[in-house]
């Protein structure tokens, strides 16, 4: 306890003197207080002080704080989110945030070789009920068995033996010809259309928000259109999405139909030069067949009105739906063919599997992963990260 009080002290010290010795702080200082204050534990206090305070002696103030915070402090300054992106490819980030998923396989792996030998067929007749509850699927683990049985000295096997075989074997069946992520392909006057769809709850609208703010930075003109009119915190939450990222938005009056938004939105793309449309829908279960129905006639006026598009068909699913993510998928597929999914929250889940399961049973690459809250997590997939995050 007594660690904590001292590390917490050397935190808010700096600010304690500053603050004491100089008595204002003015508004334009408040981004100051804000960043520096050790990954957010502070913010809204310096906050709070910024508001309270008057505007005098702003330049030592800035300059006393800069030098008075603790190494501590400047260490963690890294970690403060703001929506710019930073560099996070690195494997250690994605193993962090599979280690749900690769903590409950690896044990179970584990278990198999804690007793007695197991013969061949035993150990796969093991290994298939571990598989299956992994959320690989029946089909996905049938083809991993299958190849496991070709082996005349699977009998012999170790652990790490049979852990190095299915991490070859799973990063096979999730390579893809096409890239992961997405490069806007934009030709002057003919904006590059992405339909994003997905069912309630998902992280659909969230997701789009990360995508416009990825192609931002790169130097992309978005635009965003509104077209889930159902849900009433839709327009709202891509509204703060568009402004964090700097897309443009098209939004609708409430009640408004999908068609009249993306409507509005294409000749708004069109007209105003817009490198990327991004298109939100509303939240859909894949079982009612008319709002699926509407989806159809949705791609079908995107289309019409820009022949070739929409570009790319994004399906948004939950990682912790397990394979309720796979008939999404299949389902989707059906009415709106799929050009790549996006599996969101797989740092929350066990259920990592089913990132598998939907390459090999729909035949539509993962494009991206979100394996965090922040927007550099929301990853491009990679087929030999994430079988080597899951592994190792």
């Amino acid at each position: 306890m007594s660690d904590l009080l001292s590390s917490l002290f050397a935190l808010f010290a700096p600010l304690v003197v500053v603050l004491r010795e100089y008595n204002g702080l003015p508004e334009q200082t408040v981004a100051v207080i804000s960043y520096l204050s050790a990954a957010g534990l502070l913010t809204y206090v310096g906050v709070r002080i910024a508001q309270l305070c008057s505007t005098t002696n702003s330049n030592l103030l800035t300059k006393r704080v800069s030098n008075a915070l603790p190494a501590a402090v400047g260490a963690t300054r890294t970690q403060f989110v703001e929506p710019s992106l930073r560099d996070s490819s690195s494997a250690e980030a994605l193993k962090t945030g599979l280690a749900k998923t690769r903590a409950g396989l690896l044990q179970r792996l584990r278990s198999l070789f804690s007793g007695s030998k197991l013969s061949g067929e035993d150990l796969l007749a093991s290994l298939e009920e571990i598989l299956i509850t992994s959320d690989l699927g029946v089909k996905t683990t049938a083809t991993l068995l299958d190849g496991l049985r070709q082996l005349a000295d699977l009998a012999d096997f170790s652990e790490s033996m049979l852990r190095s075989r299915l991490q070859e074997s799973i990063e096979a069946i999730l390579a893809s010809e096409i890239e992961s992520g997405i490069v806007p392909l934009t030709q002057s006057g003919k904006p590059f259309v992405i339909l994003v769809v997905g069912v309630n709850g998902a992280g659909k609208t969230t997701t789009i928000g990360k995508l416009a703010q990825l192609f931002t930075t790169a130097g992309h003109s978005v635009l965003l259109a509104a077209g889930d009119t159902f849900r009433a915190a839709a327009t709202s939450q891509i509204e703060v999405w568009a402004e964090r990222s700097g897309a443009e938005l098209v939004a609708g009056k409430d009640g408004a139909k999908p068609s009249t938004v993306v409507y509005q939105a294409i000749e708004r793309a069109k007209s105003g030069g817009h490198d990327v449309l991004i298109i939100d829908t509303a939240g859909r279960l894949h079982t009612r067949v008319n709002l699926m129905n509407e989806l159809k006639a949705l791609t079908g006026l995107i289309s019409r009105e820009l022949p070739g598009a929409p570009h790319e068909t994004l399906l948004v699913v939950d990682a912790t739906s397990g394979q309720n993510a796979l008939q999404q998928a299949r389902e989707f597929n059906a009415i709106a063919p799929l050009t790549g999914v996006i599996v969101t929250k797989l740092d929350g889940t066990s259920k990592g599997g089913i990132v598998v399961a939907i390459k090999n049973e729909i035949g539509v690459p993962i494009r991206y992963i979100g394996v965090g809250e922040r927007i550099e997590d929301l990853r491009p997939f990679s087929a030999s990260e994430f079988s080597a995050s899951i592994f190792n």
